[in-house]
């Protein structure tokens, strides 16, 4: 088994933990609170591992240049407004609608792999991707009633619009992770992810934690209270953080976010399991179809 798979099936698992946390800590801050926490309490785990890789382990630290800075803050930009539009979402009646169409991230890193990097996806990975997309698509309107009438409608809705808007930055900032990590060009796959990971969290942590003292300081004394809480979701959000990284040094973005799809049947078997929702064929259709994706992605 290549080395990416079991990296990228370990983040998924470890960011639907965050997802949990993060749930959780809004019921004791804003969004804007609980967005930064996977940041501002996340950034010192990273940063201590990048030390240890340099001074335990004698790895070299690469050098920092300017396409590398380029790339890690049109990735850092990217993700915190795909993250904005997805919040912003919800606040849409049928937001399920666009969040569906957010999920065609994976698709939408293949061709910006391609316009960006030159990299093309294979047949089979491009059918997977396919597959995968549909499946979680399924999953996230399964509750919305079903027709051609409403389906036509949804394709020019703004929640459509603002969640193919949130998949296209999604998409981007992957490819521009995975951009921004191969620049370094080396001294390995670890130390480059990190490197990478290191810079773009400081960054957004700092672009966030000025935000909320220029726009809501009140959400900083909150944030302060649920220390506790916060650094969980900070710990598990960085090992996600670097396990995304890290799998997309060393697979294409649109190939990891395929597989990266698998959070979906943990979110889901969370629901089901431990909340006890009922699902309906619709869902089940979505999994079973997130299922074969990965299968073939692997296999193929």
């Amino acid at each position: 088994m290549e080395l990416w798979i079991p990296i990228t099936i370990a983040a998924a698992f470890l960011q639907n933990l965050r997802s949990v946390g993060q749930k959780h800590l809004k019921g004791v801050m804003g969004t804007t609170g609980a967005t930064f926490v996977r940041f501002g309490f996340g950034m010192p785990f990273v940063l201590v591992l990048w030390l240890l890789l340099h001074s335990a382990a004698g790895y070299d630290f690469p050098e920092i240049h300017g396409t590398f800075l380029a790339w890690t803050l049109l990735g850092g930009l990217g993700q915190i407004s795909a993250q904005f539009l997805l919040i912003y979402l919800f606040s849409f009646r049928n937001f399920a609608v666009g969040t569906a169409y957010s999920r065609t991230e994976p698709a939408q890193a293949a061709i910006f792999g391609l316009v960006l990097l030159g990299e093309m996806a294979g047949f089979g990975a491009l059918i997977a991707i396919a597959v995968t997309v549909i499946g979680v698509m399924l999953i996230s309107v399964a509750r919305v009633p079903m027709s051609w009438g409403n389906l036509f409608r949804s394709l020019v809705s703004r929640t459509a619009l603002i969640g193919l808007a949130s998949g296209t930055l999604f998409g981007v900032t992957a490819v521009a992770y995975r951009a921004a990590s191969l620049s370094l060009g080396g001294p390995n796959y670890l130390m480059q992810a990190t490197t990478t990971l290191a810079v773009t969290i400081t960054f957004q942590t700092v672009i966030m934690l000025a935000w909320m003292l220029w726009r809501d300081r009140a959400e900083v004394g909150r944030i302060a209270k649920a220390w506790k809480p916060s650094l969980f979701v900070g710990f598990v959000g960085a090992a996600a953080s670097l396990g995304w990284f890290t799998a997309m040094t060393l697979q294409q973005a649109a190939v990891v976010k395929a597989l990266a799809q698998i959070e979906m049947i943990f979110t889901f078997a969370s629901s089901v399991f431990f909340f006890r929702e009922h699902i309906n064929r619709t869902e089940v259709a979505g999994c079973l179809l997130i299922v074969a994706g990965i299968v073939l992605l692997v296999l193929l």
